[in-house]
């Protein structure tokens, strides 16, 4: 397995960053995780621009350019000869204290691209739909960091232990104002009478509202299209833990699930406790247009 590594391509067990980067010494740093399949990365424009995007705004670099970083991901692909893969792009403060650089972002940021094989999912968590756990820590809109996809993943990981421990597949979480964020890696949608709910992401705040500390995704920005070309009304609005009970189904998207059908939510039956028809039309969708073939039934 062959990984870029800051303009080289090297075995993967000889891949090695500085003890002192900053990723390391402090979390700071982005990543992305794009899908291909057929030997074509999905989206990977969107994906790459997303955190460029967000590297400017947080002070990370402003070095970052997307086309050059979409082409190195496309190099890592082709030379792992994966039909099929997970790529993940991972960006780094890179070798600078950030502590004495007088707040400048750093020149040289560690640049990292790995392909892997995706992961396989039970057919079950699709056909049947998985339960989800709602979190006990809660998103807060004073945090800035919120909203982009930073490698400080640690507290989503802890509750994905937890709620694994106790039977479930995922965590809804909730604001500090008890609204619907999302979930530890993944959005959320509700489908009521018909029409897609889902919460605000960051940069689609209405005006004189609070930041919304939810990652604008790229398959749920996939999603929301699909939606939309089948006349499906989507709504994009502060929802409660009264909303997600009364949702006649839920799902949850993100680029290794595509769309993942709930139909638990803790002790609560979503709907009829299956998967719905408009989270199946929009699953058979997704993967017609990503270029994978439903299961044969």
């Amino acid at each position: 397995m062959l990984v870029f590594l800051n303009g080289a391509m090297v075995e993967r067990d000889a891949a090695r960053i500085s003890a002192f980067d900053a990723g390391a010494q402090h979390g700071i740093g982005l990543f992305e995780t794009m899908l291909a399949r057929e030997g074509v990365l999905f989206r990977a424009e969107r994906h790459v621009r997303r955190l460029v995007e967000s590297a400017r705004e947080l002070g990370l670099s402003d070095s970052l350019r997307v086309e050059p970083l979409v082409e190195a991901v496309h190099h890592v692909l082709e030379r792992n000869a994966l039909a099929a893969a997970r790529m993940r792009l991972t960006v780094t403060g890179g070798d600078l204290n950030f502590l004495h650089s007088g707040g400048r972002p750093a020149r040289d940021p560690t640049i990292l691209i790995s392909a892997q094989p995706p992961t396989i999912y039970p057919e079950a968590f699709f056909e049947q739909g998985v339960v989800v756990m709602v979190a006990d820590p809660r998103a807060t809109p004073f945090d800035p960091f919120a909203g982009h996809k930073t490698i400080d993943y640690w507290r989503r990981i802890r509750v994905l232990q937890q709620v694994g421990a106790a039977g479930g597949s995922e965590a809804l979480w909730f604001t500090v104002t008890n609204h619907l964020a999302s979930g530890s890696v993944s959005n959320v949608f509700l489908v009521r009478d018909g029409t897609l709910l889902t919460p605000f992401a960051r940069g689609e705040e209405v005006a004189g509202a609070l930041r919304a500390p939810v990652l604008p995704g790229i398959q749920r920005e996939t999603v929301i299209e699909l939606a939309e070309g089948l006349g499906l009304a989507v709504e994009r609005r502060m929802l409660a833990i009264e909303d997600v009970f009364a949702a006649e189904e839920i799902f949850l998207t993100n680029s290794s699930w595509g769309v993942l059908p709930v139909r638990q939510v803790e002790a609560h039956v979503v709907g009829r406790g299956a998967p719905g028809p408009i989270t199946a039309a929009l699953r058979r969708r997704w993967l017609d247009l990503v270029g994978e073939a439903p299961p044969a039934s």
